[in-house]
């Protein structure tokens, strides 16, 4: 996958590091972003750094 994720990462003032591209062409937000924004969305993103658990909604315990 060679796409120009250029345009995306400038309109929301993103780092290469903040995201990348699934293998079905979703952007996908990196743990790195998550701690940057310094909230849960409680959404179930997959690279979470908050522990929580969707199924459940709570938060896991570290």
């Amino acid at each position: 996958m060679s796409e120009d994720n250029s345009d995306f990462s400038k309109r929301f003032n993103l780092d290469p590091e903040d995201f990348y591209l699934s293998e079905h062409g979703f952007i996908v937000f990196t743990e790195k972003y998550h701690l940057k924004r310094g909230y849960c969305c409680k959404s179930g993103c997959k690279h979470c750094p908050y522990g929580y658990d969707k199924k459940t909604d709570t938060f896991k315990k570290k």
